[in-house]
């Protein structure tokens, strides 16, 4: 192994997990984020869909150096925001089956040593409760301004919050 919070070259590549239910409307922001993340097809970027994170994800999220966790936010800020995360305090128990991001990273860091750079990016949905396989109009919009600024943040290496290069927005 390697001393904890060292990071080598190896270390470099960018795991992306899009989650959610592309059958569920704009609850598929996160796979198609991931999709379009794919299409990129950038050096050492990999990027996964699943319904669910799972605890099985932590053996995964423990191998890359980076690890953005995209889901569709139902009351976030649009179109999107992005923020730092940290290993919950407390790993989850293995009786629980869909987990928080939080608790991946902890997992990643108990049983793998792994310490990866986290972000959590969530893209504003409105439309969550009817069986429809496409986003809403309004949905699409804010992916497309999420995906262009992973554009430029996964080819830089350069994440920040709040996201760079959105226009300031004044709240009512």
């Amino acid at each position: 192994g390697r001393p904890p919070g060292e990071m080598t070259m190896a270390d470099g590549a960018t795991l992306v997990l899009g989650w959610g239910n592309p059958s569920r409307g704009d609850d598929g922001l996160g796979p198609a984020f991931a999709d379009g993340v794919a299409a990129l097809a950038l050096p050492a970027v990999e990027a996964e869909s699943p319904y669910q994170l799972e605890v099985e994800y932590a053996a995964e999220v423990a191998r890359y150096g980076r690890v953005l966790f995209v889901d569709a936010d139902r009351a976030g800020p649009a179109p999107f925001r992005v923020e730092r995360l940290a290993p919950a305090a407390v790993a989850p128990s293995f009786s629980s089956h869909s987990v928080a991001p939080g608790a991946v990273l902890a997992l990643a860091r108990d049983l793998f040593g792994a310490r990866p750079e986290a972000w959590l990016v969530g893209i504003r949905g409105y439309e969550f409760d009817e069986f429809r396989e496409e986003l809403s109009a309004q949905a699409r919009a804010n992916l497309e301004a999420a995906l262009g600024y992973a554009r430029t943040a996964l080819a830089t290496g350069r994440f920040e919050e709040p996201a760079a290069g959105l226009p300031a927005r004044s709240t009512p």
